[in-house]
């Protein structure tokens, strides 16, 4: 398990490191990148071009919604009723297709939904739409430590109700991992981890295959394009309750392929945190 917030020599090393990321690189406006004045955090101004998420939100995926009267933005209301239909039908058992041979309902459905409920800090919107280019690929990872500490304290009560076990990045790639220099949800999942005393798991799955950008894909393209996505990277850890962390949830194609895989080593609930999320409904 890496829990370096347990161990005291690797919690002094990473706030030391802290500090000299401090001295290198001075903080700054995550919204104009301009410098801040000591303990400030964001300029005044700039907070206007910031779309906080507040309710109604979806109750499965955290997108904001435009009526109170709604509970589920329509991909959560669609996904739940496709579920509920599938469970109708019987789960596993055999069906014939067409008088085709016999084949399992479950190459139609995942055999287990285990993601319950996600968060979001920020609408994908205005300013922090160039603050999450900075922050995906123009090194600006110090962002990290704005977006751990907001999601500690929006959310610390959440994830503590939930009882949450450890906290795992959603991964990038090797490939682009080794371009870019970093996995920007790492970043951001590090930066949780030392706000809310949280173990980090992140090498649990590993990202097997470079997927498309999911905005301009179909249902049936999405499902495809996450098929082998991820696998289990590391065996023989054991966990109920995992919290897993992006930049941006669009679809919630990949945090709910992540959910599947981790499954497989019997976490029983998946719950999500994202920088920035979609617009629902």
């Amino acid at each position: 398990m890496t829990n370096f917030l347990k161990n005291k020599s690797l919690k002094r090393i990473y706030s030391a490191g802290r500090k000299i990321a401090d001295l290198l690189y001075p903080p700054r406006c995550l919204v104009c990148h301009g410098l801040l004045e000591h303990g400030e955090k964001i300029h005044q101004e700039c907070k206007k071009q910031l779309h906080i998420i507040e309710d109604p939100v979806c109750m499965r995926c955290g997108k904001p919604l435009e009526s109170e009267r709604w509970e589920y933005c329509f991909d959560c209301s669609k996904k739940l009723k496709e579920r509920a239909e599938y469970c109708r039908r019987g789960g596993d058992k055999e069906v014939r297709r067409n008088g085709g041979e016999s084949r399992s309902l479950l190459d139609e459905k995942e055999s287990k939904d285990i993601f319950c409920q996600g968060k979001a800090l920020y609408l994908y919107k205005g300013g922090m739409k160039q603050a999450m280019y900075r922050f995906k690929y123009s090194n600006k990872r110090e962002y990290a430590r704005f977006f751990g500490e907001e999601a500690a304290m929006r959310y610390g009560q959440w994830i503590r109700k939930n009882q949450i076990e450890a906290i795992v990045p959603v991964p990038l790639y090797p490939g682009k991992k080794r371009k870019r220099g970093y996995n920007q949800a790492e970043v951001f999942a590090r930066e949780l981890s030392w706000y809310t005393g949280i173990p980090i798991e992140s090498k649990l799955i590993v990202r097997m295959k470079d997927t498309q950008p999911m905005k301009n894909l179909d249902d049936v393209e999405r499902k495809n394009n996450m098929k082998g996505a991820f696998q289990i990277g590391k065996m023989g850890v054991k966990y109920k309750k995992i919290l897993v962390v992006d930049d941006i949830y669009t679809t919630g194609s990949t945090i709910e392929a992540v959910a599947e895989v981790l499954s497989q080593t019997g976490v029983q609930s998946v719950f999500s945190i994202c920088v920035c999320i979609g617009k629902g409904c």
